[in-house]
């Protein structure tokens, strides 16, 4: 027996195996390392194995509260760390390392060499999420956007076929250049129209941070590991439904989860 079918056998009554197999055809591309870090832990665990990793930063002993790497992986380049990890979980997956910023000169071709694109770059980078953006709108790729919400997240799906392209969700410049555009401003803008999906702790802890920045202070936003592996659990379920051709909610709506709401609610009783 192929011992990929081995490795996914467990996948069976969930996954079917034209489902499987067009799977681990996929070529996914992971536009940031860091929150992407369990989503690619979680994609080969269901069996994608061809990967673009595009990440230009290191790994920082402040990253391993919630991103998949180890204490070992500290002054490694974050793509080739997650690269490794992603082998010791499965020694088949191709994957190529793009140690680099995402830009306008290097956005269409990588995107244009993948199925699938997950995006997980910091809002501070607005060029280079514009970048990608544009490259999947350009290829009518898929892509979906994710951002941890404290003990949630928050995905933003845009199919091959886009309703709203991520610069009119953002209400930015339809072409050009976004360098004089305040990404704080535009940031805050997205946040309070989705401020009755998030927990208060995440408000508060959002708006603290773009203060911060605001007057010219560094304040890295918090973030917990629970958040981050709930945007894995999103993004890789949205992944599989598009592959198995299911009904995805598409951006400008957006798919959420908020772990403390649902732990504070009523749950159901057992009788």
């Amino acid at each position: 027996m192929d011992s990929y079918w081995h490795f996914i056998q467990r996948n069976i009554d969930y996954i079917p195996a034209g489902t499987q197999e067009k799977i681990r055809r996929t070529k996914t591309l992971i536009a940031g390392c860091g929150m992407g870090s369990y989503f690619a832990e979680a994609a080969v665990r269901v069996g994608y194995e061809r990967f673009i990793l595009a990440d230009h930063d290191i790994v920082e002993l402040h990253n391993l509260n919630r991103q998949a790497y180890a204490a070992s992986d500290v002054g490694s380049y974050k793509a080739e760390a997650l690269a490794a990890r992603m082998r010791a979980i499965n020694p088949n997956v191709d994957i190529e390392i793009i140690a680099d910023k995402i830009t306008e000169k290097n956005a269409v071709d990588l995107v244009s060499r993948a199925d699938t694109v997950f995006d997980t770059i910091d809002f501070v980078d607005l060029g280079a999420l514009v970048a990608l953006h544009d490259a999947c709108t350009r290829l009518n790729k898929p892509v979906t956007t994710a951002v941890n919400a404290g003990f949630g997240s928050v995905c933003l799906h845009f199919p091959a076929v886009k309703q709203v392209s991520f610069r009119q969700m953002f209400d930015l410049p339809a072409t050009g250049s976004v360098a004089d555009v305040s990404y704080g401003e535009k940031y805050v803008q997205f946040i309070n129209k989705i401020a009755s999906l998030l927990d208060p702790s995440v408000l508060d802890a959002f708006y603290k941070t773009v203060q911060a920045l605001q007057d010219g202070r560094t304040c890295p936003a918090s973030q917990v590991a629970p958040g981050a592996m709930t945007v894995a659990a999103l993004a890789t379920t949205i992944a599989v439904r598009v592959t198995m051709e299911l009904p995805v909610v598409e951006a400008p709506n957006v798919i959420s989860c908020n772990l403390s709401g649902l732990v504070a609610g009523k749950g159901a009783a057992v009788r």
